[in-house]
């Protein structure tokens, strides 16, 4: 410890006054303000954000970081983003159902909502069993439309995410839904549901999965951002884990790459905002 003597001061070259005042007021270390934001967009993502999104979040913010200085920051806090494993498939194309011609040929630009479709089926392991998730997405806003979860991976799953999809958006004749060439989606009573909807039916070539590549990186992201690494739940908490997922997370705060880093529902406001103004 330093003690103030008149010696001691004239060594160090400093005033006694000068001294007594940095022992009132030491000086403080700055607040780490862009790690604290950091840890704070990484926690309201569930700890799903890697460097590419917390960097678009910190600029929506109107902070401009560098993902290097960003990734610095999150290994100084133990911040890593969940990584994924593979899975197991659940398309069953052994059958001799009629199948529908690929419409999209891997075509995923689309410039309008509700023009088209996917759909694809998953899993999820509880502690009472397995249960399959159908879900519906636009592929204009990547948004999850209509989904629908069950024990059984039976036709009546995909229809019922289908009806929810088309009772919620009431799209236009000539819509496209695209899908595997599953049993289910090849079932009579699925094509009839489509007829009825006036929806044309796309389906993915024989082993071909990026045809549906968009509706599987969506269970992919899901399973890896909200499920992996975590203990398995019962059927009733897994099912409000999904529904939180799509129906608050996904759909209206997940920053999506594809869509300038916007969430879906934000996405298709704007698009339906500039086009207000552009026809007022």
């Amino acid at each position: 410890m330093l003690v103030c003597k008149k010696r001691g001061c004239e060594l160090l070259s400093i005033s006694r006054t000068g001294y007594y005042r940095w022992l009132r007021h030491p000086k403080c270390e700055k607040p780490d303000v862009l790690g604290q934001k950091i840890k704070r967009t990484f926690a309201a993502s569930r700890g799903t954000y890697g460097t590419r999104r917390i960097k678009a979040a910190l600029k929506n913010e109107g902070l401009t970081s560098s993902r290097s200085t960003i990734a610095k920051k999150m290994k100084q806090y133990g911040l890593v983003a969940r990584a994924g494993r593979k899975t197991r498939m659940t398309t069953n194309s052994n059958h001799r159902l009629p199948v529908a011609p690929n419409l999209l040929n891997q075509d995923f630009t689309v410039d309008k909502p509700n023009r088209v479709w996917v759909t694809d089926i998953s899993y999820f392991q509880t502690t009472q069993g397995w249960m399959y998730l159908a879900v519906v997405l636009d592929l204009f806003n990547r948004q999850i439309v209509g989904w629908s979860l069950d024990v059984r991976m039976k036709k009546e799953l995909i229809m019922d995410a289908l009806t929810k999809a088309y009772e919620a958006r009431k799209p236009e004749a000539g819509l496209i839904c695209h899908s595997d060439r599953g049993s289910q989606y090849c079932s009579n009573e699925y094509q009839k549901l489509l007829k009825d909807y006036n929806i044309r039916c796309s389906m993915s070539r024989k082993a071909q999965c990026l045809d549906n590549a968009c509706a599987e990186t969506f269970f992919h992201s899901m399973k890896v951002e909200w499920f992996y690494g975590k203990p398995l739940q019962s059927k009733y908490f897994t099912q409000k884990s999904i529904a939180e997922y799509i129906e608050v997370f996904y759909n209206r705060q997940r920053l999506h790459s594809t869509l300038g880093y916007l969430p879906p529902c934000q996405f298709e406001a704007n698009y339906h905002f500039s086009r207000f103004h552009l026809s007022a």
